[in-house]
């Protein structure tokens, strides 16, 4: 027994202090809070391992390999973007003077609540606040991963094919740079709806519905998976009982902003209010419909926006329509089939998509991927569009037109089609006689 604990108490040991030390490498972090953060790391990794089932050799390789994944993303800590600094910083400055959570009270920044809550948590401290938001990121990324490796183990994957799921999901190109070096919230939002949606088909509804409600609290980009809901009502999954958990969960976490003093009504319509700085352009370095020639050459983009935004609409309405035409007959594969259709139709679709939008579909095409591997040409083809946006920001200049990664967004959305009209559609096999 002994024998058994020494291996895995000795590598998490390992793991804590090898965090530990390269969080105190960063000015300002203080050995005291290296130690606190790295013991975190190490939970929450120990965490993900056993929610996995992981067991034997795959469970050290995994082990290893995920504490290199995660460690490896602490060399990008100090590296700032324009985004922080032109905004995270502000805000989390104007929040330290305003007196933190009491500064909730103001409207500061776009972003929900509940973000500009982490914000004002990271006031009080003096640890420096990118490195806060990246170690967040990197906490949210582990979650992000164990999401998608239990979808894979549900969808009647093996354990291995989970564990290799959650290796690659914190090795994908997109998700590290998103967290570690753009230090962008991505990772937060995704890997609460995926986790919502494993938890509805789990079994758990419940908590499915919370973790979906604080998904779309922390970012309006989870509509893109919110229409998935409905399958899992007229299935049976979720009951109509589970719905007013939505908004209870949402309103507590939004509740912070209105206890410190600012208009309800301003709190719950921000979505609405903040729809004006989306911008006029039609894209901003996205693969979307928008990046073709053709739209560059319009002068009415308002008209381009309202086709735009009815496409998406009629997408949704259909897979919706064909889930409620087969509503006996939806298995857990053509909603997750139906789930990155919608991920990758709907930004296609939509105008005034930014670089970070497809960030759904880079993660559902993985997770579709080590369930079929014959679809592994979907992980590439999202990654080299979405990357085509990344490369934009980073360098200011694009590499390829960003039209090239629309085509092969396309072929991804063809392919979910396919795969989401075969499982809705095609006849259960019969159960074998007893």
């Amino acid at each position: 027994m002994k024998r058994a604990l020494a291996l895995p108490l000795g590598g998490a040991f390992l793991f804590w202090a090898a965090a530990s030390a390269l969080l105190a490498r960063l000015p300002g972090f203080g050995l005291a809070g290296a130690v606190i953060a790295g013991l975190v790391l190490c939970l929450a990794l120990g965490g993900c391992l056993r929610a996995l089932g992981l067991k034997g050799r795959a469970l050290y390789v995994c082990a290893v390999l995920a504490a290199l994944l995660v460690l490896s993303r602490t060399f990008f800590f100090p590296t700032a973007t324009s985004d922080f600094t032109d905004f995270l910083l502000p805000w989390t400055e104007r929040l330290r003077k305003l007196g933190g959570l009491r500064g909730l009270g103001t409207e500061i920044g776009n972003y929900n609540v509940p973000y500009m809550v982490l914000l004002a948590l990271f006031s009080y401290l003096k640890i420096p606040v990118l490195y806060l938001i990246k170690y967040t990121e990197t906490l949210f990324d582990l979650l992000l991963a164990l999401s998608l490796g239990l979808l894979v183990r549900q969808l009647g994957g093996s354990r291995l094919r989970s564990c290799v799921c959650f290796l690659l999901a914190l090795a994908l190109p997109t998700v590290f740079l998103n967290s570690a070096v753009w230090g962008q919230c991505d990772s937060l939002y995704v890997s609460l709806a995926l986790l919502g949606l494993w938890l509805c088909l789990a079994g758990k509804p419940g908590w499915g519905m919370a973790a979906f409600a604080l998904s779309f609290a922390f970012k309006l980009q989870a509509v893109f998976l919110l229409p998935i809901l409905f399958p899992l009502l007229v299935s049976g999954r979720v009951k109509w009982r589970h719905i007013p958990i939505f908004p209870a969960t949402y309103l507590l976490a939004v509740s912070p902003a209105i206890l410190a003093g600012r208009k309800i009504t301003d709190v719950l319509l921000f979505y609405v209010s903040s729809a004006s700085s989306v911008g006029s352009g039609l894209n901003y370095n996205s693969p979307s419909m928008y990046s073709l020639l053709y739209f560059y050459r319009l002068s009415d983009t308002a008209a381009a926006a309202k086709a735009g935004i009815l496409a998406a609409a009629l997408l949704c309405l259909l897979v919706c329509v064909l889930f409620f035409i087969k509503r006996k007959q939806i298995s857990d594969k053509s909603i997750l089939f139906g789930a990155l259709l919608l991920c990758c139709g709907l930004p296609l679709l939509l105008p005034h998509m930014h670089d970070r939008y497809f960030f759904f579909c880079d993660v559902l095409t993985l997770c579709v991927s080590c369930l079929l591997p014959a679809a592994a040409p979907t992980v590439l083809l999202s990654q080299f569009a979405s990357l085509l946006g990344y490369h934009a920001y980073f360098y200011m200049r694009y590499l390829l037109p960003m039209r090239f990664g629309f085509f092969g967004l396309v072929l991804t959305a063809l392919l979910a089609a396919c795969l989401f009209l075969d499982a809705l559609f095609s006849p259960k096999p019969a159960p074998p006689d007893s």
